[in-house]
Protein backbone atom coordinates (compact mmCIF):
# COMPACT_ATOMS: atom_id res chain seq x y z
CA UNK A 1 0.00 0.00 0.00
CA UNK A 2 1.24 3.46 -0.95
CA UNK A 3 1.55 6.20 1.87
CA UNK A 4 -1.00 8.64 1.90
CA UNK A 5 -0.87 12.16 0.52
CA UNK A 6 1.00 14.39 3.26
CA UNK A 7 -1.05 16.34 5.20
CA UNK A 8 0.86 19.84 4.79
CA UNK A 9 -0.50 22.28 6.80
CA UNK A 10 -3.31 20.68 8.75
CA UNK A 11 -1.61 18.11 11.26
CA UNK A 12 1.41 17.93 13.49
CA UNK A 13 2.50 15.44 15.60
CA UNK A 14 3.25 15.74 19.45
CA UNK A 15 5.78 12.97 21.14
CA UNK A 16 7.35 12.53 24.36
CA UNK A 17 10.69 11.26 24.36
CA UNK A 18 13.12 10.32 27.34
CA UNK A 19 15.61 7.41 26.20
CA UNK A 20 13.89 6.39 23.79
CA UNK A 21 16.68 5.35 20.85
CA UNK A 22 15.03 1.66 21.25
CA UNK A 23 11.64 2.81 19.59
CA UNK A 24 11.34 6.30 18.34
CA UNK A 25 13.25 5.80 14.95
CA UNK A 26 10.58 3.39 13.91
CA UNK A 27 8.04 5.58 15.38
CA UNK A 28 9.37 8.58 12.85
CA UNK A 29 10.13 6.20 10.22
CA UNK A 30 6.05 5.56 10.25
CA UNK A 31 4.79 9.23 10.32
CA UNK A 32 7.47 9.96 6.98
CA UNK A 33 3.85 11.63 5.42
CA UNK A 34 3.82 13.67 8.04
CA UNK A 35 6.26 17.76 7.88
CA UNK A 36 5.24 18.83 11.27
CA UNK A 37 6.31 16.37 14.31
CA UNK A 38 6.78 18.17 17.44
CA UNK A 39 8.98 16.65 19.98
CA UNK A 40 9.31 17.50 23.74
CA UNK A 41 12.36 15.87 25.09
CA UNK A 42 13.35 15.19 29.02
CA UNK A 43 16.55 15.12 29.21
CA UNK A 44 17.88 12.29 27.01
CA UNK A 45 20.95 10.82 27.38
CA UNK A 46 20.75 7.67 24.98
CA UNK A 47 20.86 8.18 21.47
CA UNK A 48 17.31 9.18 20.89
CA UNK A 49 18.26 13.14 20.32
CA UNK A 50 20.80 11.91 17.07
CA UNK A 51 18.00 10.07 16.09
CA UNK A 52 15.53 12.68 16.05
CA UNK A 53 18.39 14.53 14.42
CA UNK A 54 18.30 12.55 11.17
CA UNK A 55 14.40 13.63 10.29
CA UNK A 56 13.84 16.90 8.64
CA UNK A 57 9.96 17.42 9.67
CA UNK A 58 10.96 17.00 13.90
CA UNK A 59 11.51 19.73 16.02
CA UNK A 60 12.73 19.32 19.29
CA UNK A 61 12.38 21.32 22.61
CA UNK A 62 13.92 20.42 26.08
CA UNK A 63 12.02 20.68 28.93
CA UNK A 64 12.20 19.03 32.20
CA UNK A 65 9.87 16.20 33.29
CA UNK A 66 7.65 17.18 35.66
CA UNK A 67 4.34 15.56 35.12
CA UNK A 68 3.22 14.18 31.84
CA UNK A 69 0.20 16.42 31.46
CA UNK A 70 2.87 19.62 31.84
CA UNK A 71 4.89 18.07 28.92
CA UNK A 72 1.90 17.88 26.76
CA UNK A 73 0.36 21.05 27.24
CA UNK A 74 4.03 22.75 26.99
CA UNK A 75 4.06 21.06 23.69
CA UNK A 76 0.62 22.04 22.10
CA UNK A 77 1.44 25.81 23.19
CA UNK A 78 4.22 24.92 20.16
CA UNK A 79 2.47 24.03 18.17
CA UNK A 80 0.46 25.68 15.01
CA UNK A 81 -1.83 23.59 12.56
CA UNK A 82 -5.15 23.24 13.39
CA UNK A 83 -5.00 19.51 14.37
CA UNK A 84 -2.83 17.22 16.66
CA UNK A 85 -1.65 14.09 16.52
CA UNK A 86 -0.76 13.06 20.17
CA UNK A 87 1.76 9.81 19.90
CA UNK A 88 4.11 8.00 22.35
CA UNK A 89 7.79 7.25 21.18
CA UNK A 90 6.83 3.62 20.92
CA UNK A 91 3.51 4.01 18.59
CA UNK A 92 3.16 2.88 14.99
CA UNK A 93 0.85 4.31 12.58
CA UNK A 94 -0.10 2.01 9.85
CA UNK A 95 -0.66 3.17 6.56
CA UNK A 96 -3.99 2.29 6.81
CA UNK A 97 -4.76 4.49 9.71
CA UNK A 98 -2.55 7.50 8.63
CA UNK A 99 -4.97 7.77 5.67
CA UNK A 100 -7.84 7.22 7.89
CA UNK A 101 -6.53 10.31 9.56
CA UNK A 102 -6.28 12.53 6.54
CA UNK A 103 -9.39 11.87 5.42
CA UNK A 104 -11.47 12.50 8.54
CA UNK A 105 -9.68 15.80 9.23
CA UNK A 106 -10.45 16.70 5.31
CA UNK A 107 -14.12 15.76 5.68
CA UNK A 108 -16.86 18.23 5.92
CA UNK A 109 -18.82 15.90 7.46
CA UNK A 110 -16.66 16.25 11.02
CA UNK A 111 -16.39 20.41 11.16
CA UNK A 112 -17.61 20.10 14.66
CA UNK A 113 -15.94 17.28 15.91
CA UNK A 114 -13.70 18.30 18.35
CA UNK A 115 -11.33 14.88 17.93
CA UNK A 116 -10.82 10.75 17.32
CA UNK A 117 -10.76 8.26 19.66
CA UNK A 118 -8.19 5.56 17.88
CA UNK A 119 -8.01 1.93 19.29
CA UNK A 120 -4.86 0.55 19.83
CA UNK A 121 -3.30 -3.13 19.59
CA UNK A 122 -0.39 -3.87 21.64
CA UNK A 123 3.02 -5.92 20.12
CA UNK A 124 4.87 -8.24 21.64
CA UNK A 125 8.06 -8.62 19.48
CA UNK A 126 6.71 -6.65 17.15
CA UNK A 127 3.35 -8.46 16.49
CA UNK A 128 0.29 -6.97 17.52
CA UNK A 129 -1.79 -9.56 19.64
CA UNK A 130 -5.45 -9.31 19.28
CA UNK A 131 -5.44 -10.48 23.81
CA UNK A 132 -4.40 -6.40 24.27
CA UNK A 133 -6.29 -4.55 27.38
CA UNK A 134 -5.45 -0.57 26.16
CA UNK A 135 -8.98 0.70 25.42
CA UNK A 136 -8.97 3.36 22.86
CA UNK A 137 -7.48 6.92 23.38
CA UNK A 138 -8.28 10.17 22.01
CA UNK A 139 -4.88 10.81 19.92
CA UNK A 140 -6.50 12.94 17.12
CA UNK A 141 -7.76 16.49 17.93
CA UNK A 142 -8.77 19.97 17.32
CA UNK A 143 -5.50 22.42 18.99
CA UNK A 144 -7.43 24.81 21.08
CA UNK A 145 -10.05 22.66 21.79
CA UNK A 146 -8.89 21.24 24.92
CA UNK A 147 -5.82 20.50 27.39
CA UNK A 148 -4.44 17.93 28.99
CA UNK A 149 -5.16 16.63 32.85
CA UNK A 150 -3.15 13.66 34.89
CA UNK A 151 -5.46 10.91 35.52
CA UNK A 152 -3.36 8.67 37.99
CA UNK A 153 0.03 7.63 36.00
CA UNK A 154 -1.09 8.38 33.15
CA UNK A 155 -2.78 11.51 31.36
CA UNK A 156 -5.71 12.33 29.21
CA UNK A 157 -6.70 15.20 26.81
CA UNK A 158 -10.19 16.78 27.86
CA UNK A 159 -11.70 18.40 24.73
CA UNK A 160 -14.64 20.78 24.72
CA UNK A 161 -16.99 19.01 21.64
CA UNK A 162 -17.97 16.03 20.27
CA UNK A 163 -15.15 12.89 20.13
CA UNK A 164 -15.69 10.42 17.08
CA UNK A 165 -13.91 7.03 16.85
CA UNK A 166 -11.70 6.14 13.99
CA UNK A 167 -11.38 2.15 13.11
CA UNK A 168 -8.17 1.37 12.08
CA UNK A 169 -6.01 1.09 15.39
CA UNK A 170 -2.41 2.49 16.63
CA UNK A 171 0.49 -0.54 17.38
CA UNK A 172 1.72 0.22 20.51
CA UNK A 173 4.97 -1.46 20.34
CA UNK A 174 7.58 -0.92 22.93
CA UNK A 175 11.22 -3.06 22.38
CA UNK A 176 12.57 -1.38 25.80
CA UNK A 177 14.90 -4.01 27.41
CA UNK A 178 12.45 -5.45 30.42
CA UNK A 179 14.37 -4.38 32.88
CA UNK A 180 13.09 -0.55 31.63
CA UNK A 181 10.12 -1.96 32.32
CA UNK A 182 10.28 -3.02 35.23
CA UNK A 183 11.44 -0.08 36.43
CA UNK A 184 9.02 2.36 35.18
CA UNK A 185 5.96 -0.24 36.56
CA UNK A 186 7.18 0.54 40.09
CA UNK A 187 6.93 4.38 39.16
CA UNK A 188 3.68 4.18 37.31
CA UNK A 189 1.60 2.34 39.79
CA UNK A 190 2.51 3.91 42.65
CA UNK A 191 0.77 7.03 41.17
CA UNK A 192 -1.94 4.87 40.85
CA UNK A 193 -2.26 3.04 43.95
CA UNK A 194 -2.11 7.07 45.43
CA UNK A 195 -4.93 7.81 42.84
CA UNK A 196 -6.86 4.98 43.87
CA UNK A 197 -6.74 5.56 47.56
CA UNK A 198 -7.60 9.06 47.30
CA UNK A 199 -10.74 8.35 45.43
CA UNK A 200 -14.10 7.34 46.57
CA UNK A 201 -15.23 4.20 45.67
CA UNK A 202 -18.39 5.30 44.21
CA UNK A 203 -16.44 7.84 41.80
CA UNK A 204 -14.78 4.88 40.27
CA UNK A 205 -14.63 2.41 37.58
CA UNK A 206 -15.94 -1.45 38.05
CA UNK A 207 -12.40 -2.39 37.16
CA UNK A 208 -11.04 0.39 39.53
CA UNK A 209 -13.16 -0.75 42.29
CA UNK A 210 -12.41 -4.56 41.72
CA UNK A 211 -9.00 -3.41 42.19
CA UNK A 212 -9.17 -1.02 45.25
CA UNK A 213 -10.83 -3.35 47.21
CA UNK A 214 -10.37 -7.31 46.50
CA UNK A 215 -7.47 -8.98 45.67
CA UNK A 216 -8.83 -10.67 42.49
CA UNK A 217 -7.60 -8.23 39.93
CA UNK A 218 -3.93 -9.91 39.22
CA UNK A 219 -6.07 -13.11 38.85
CA UNK A 220 -8.89 -11.53 36.38
CA UNK A 221 -6.59 -9.12 34.49
CA UNK A 222 -4.58 -12.85 33.68
CA UNK A 223 -7.60 -14.67 32.60
CA UNK A 224 -8.90 -11.61 30.58
CA UNK A 225 -6.08 -11.63 28.38
CA UNK A 226 -5.36 -15.58 28.03
CA UNK A 227 -9.01 -16.62 27.66
CA UNK A 228 -11.73 -13.89 26.65
CA UNK A 229 -9.55 -12.31 24.44
CA UNK A 230 -7.91 -15.47 23.15
CA UNK A 231 -4.28 -14.93 24.48
CA UNK A 232 -3.99 -18.64 24.43
CA UNK A 233 -3.94 -18.73 21.34
CA UNK A 234 -1.42 -16.44 20.64
CA UNK A 235 1.70 -18.90 21.90
CA UNK A 236 4.39 -17.28 24.15
CA UNK A 237 3.84 -13.30 23.06
CA UNK A 238 -0.21 -13.87 24.89
CA UNK A 239 1.38 -15.37 27.48
CA UNK A 240 3.68 -12.96 27.86
CA UNK A 241 1.36 -9.96 27.69
CA UNK A 242 -1.04 -11.87 30.23
CA UNK A 243 1.86 -12.40 32.85
CA UNK A 244 2.83 -8.83 32.18
CA UNK A 245 -0.59 -7.63 32.90
CA UNK A 246 -1.13 -10.06 35.81
CA UNK A 247 2.64 -9.06 37.41
CA UNK A 248 1.15 -5.19 36.98
CA UNK A 249 -2.06 -5.76 38.99
CA UNK A 250 -0.53 -7.68 41.48
CA UNK A 251 2.26 -5.17 41.86
CA UNK A 252 -0.63 -2.61 42.45
CA UNK A 253 -2.86 -4.61 44.72
CA UNK A 254 0.70 -5.34 47.35
CA UNK A 255 1.17 -0.96 47.26
CA UNK A 256 -2.72 -0.26 47.98
CA UNK A 257 -2.58 -3.18 50.79
CA UNK A 258 1.11 -1.24 52.29
CA UNK A 259 -0.75 1.89 52.27
CA UNK A 260 -3.75 0.01 54.04
CA UNK A 261 -1.26 -0.91 56.72
CA UNK A 262 0.27 2.38 57.06
CA UNK A 263 -2.90 4.19 57.84
CA UNK A 264 -4.01 1.44 60.18
CA UNK A 265 -0.91 1.19 62.29
CA UNK A 266 -1.01 3.05 65.23
CA UNK A 267 2.19 5.67 65.94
Amino acid sequence: MSLPEVAGSLLSALILTYNEEANIKRTLDHLRWLDSIVVIDSGSSDATLSILAEHAAVRVLHRAFDSFADQCNFGLDQITTPWVLSLDADYRIQPSLASEIQTAIRDPANTGVAGFAIPFLYCIGGRPLRSGMLPPRISLYRRGLGRYRNDGHGHRIVLSGPVKRLRQPILHDDRKPLQRWLASQGKYLAIEAAKLRATPSRQLSLADRLRKHTPLAPYAALLFCLLWKGGVLEGWRGWAYAQQRMYAELLLHLMLLEGHRSLSTPP
